[in-house]
């Protein structure tokens, strides 16, 4: 765990000692922190299929977005503490109940506690495919780290304007190095690879929610990956974007995503070619498609 000492796990590069309980940006300490392990069925149908998704939901988070739809656990520390051991046993139950996958929420901040878990669980029979499932925001070094560990990557896009990444997520770089952080992990699991059953099984889904009145970030970003990576990955353009209790009064925030911006966006996918492109039938989500956090271990 020596890389807690002087913690420079994301791009804030906090530099705190977390084994003496110094805490960062993210808020989290020596401790992992977890929210929620479930069954998850609402990921896309490659990663949930029909058995549903084995996800962890790690308390505190890197960028901590304005408009988090987990904004309990991602801010406000919603959650319990476990031990790597404990850990291992959780991803190891996750398989008992037939997840497709292991699939690790807002990671980052306790890539080295998660190897260790993972490590423990391999030596006791876990063989499942690993989602390392990110807002984007990564240094190439942590990823490098997560070589061999992750199977499967799958990373938001959330910005191309840092103007938008500082105002809504206090990320004024956040292009440069989601960008380098895509390329990294793109070089260590290439193009997708599925099973019998269309089950995904290594390879890249990048992300893309859209926000309100930001079609013109969501513009340059198809056009990005379609540039950089064509159909070696999968694209996920949502239109899930739900307004939440703590964003009022936030410039563009208050209201939902208008269909036709949605629809323009899937039309350029279409002009441009795109193939392994996932997109969302109806308008954007309810609540009722946010997970519940009790944040016990009861929960489980």
């Amino acid at each position: 765990m020596k890389a807690l000492e002087n913690c420079r796990l994301c791009p804030r590069r906090c530099g705190v000692n977390r084994l003496n309980g110094e805490r960062g940006f993210c808020g989290a300490g020596r401790e992992v922190r977890i929210a929620r392990a479930a069954l998850h069925f609402w990921e896309e149908p490659c990663i949930s299929g029909s058995s549903g998704s084995g996800t962890v939901f790690f308390s505190n988070c890197t960028m901590k977005c304005v408009y988090c739809q987990n904004y309990e656990v991602s801010t406000n520390n919603l959650g319990y503490a476990v031990t790597e051991e404990e850990l291992a046993e959780i991803f190891l139950d996750l398989q008992r109940q037939g997840a497709n996958n292991i699939n690790l929420v807002t990671p980052t901040h306790y890539v080295p506690q998660i190897i260790a878990a993972l490590l423990i669980a391999g030596a006791n029979g876990m063989v499942l495919p690993v989602v390392y499932n990110t807002g984007g925001y990564e240094l190439p070094e942590t990823i490098e780290m997560l070589c061999g560990y992750v199977d499967i990557y799958m990373p938001d896009f959330k910005y191309y304007d840092n103007k938008t990444a500082a105002r809504y997520s206090k990320a004024p770089d956040y292009l440069e190095h989601t960008a380098a952080a895509l390329d990294s992990m793109y070089h260590q699991v290439g193009t997708p690879e599925l099973d019998q059953n269309g089950i995904m099984r290594r390879g890249m889904i990048i992300r893309h929610l859209m926000l309100p009145g930001r079609l013109s970030d969501t513009v340059h970003i198809i056009n990005y990956i379609h540039k950089h990576f064509g159909d070696k990955v999968y694209f996920s353009l949502m239109n899930q974007y739900t307004p939440v209790r703590h964003i009022e009064g936030i410039e563009r925030l208050n209201g939902r995503l208008d269909v036709r911006a949605y629809r323009a966006a899937v039309d350029l996918c279409r002009r441009l070619g795109m193939e392994r492109v996932f997109v969302q039938d109806g308008e954007a989500a309810s609540e009722s498609f946010i997970p519940e956090f009790t944040g016990t271990k009861e929960h489980l």
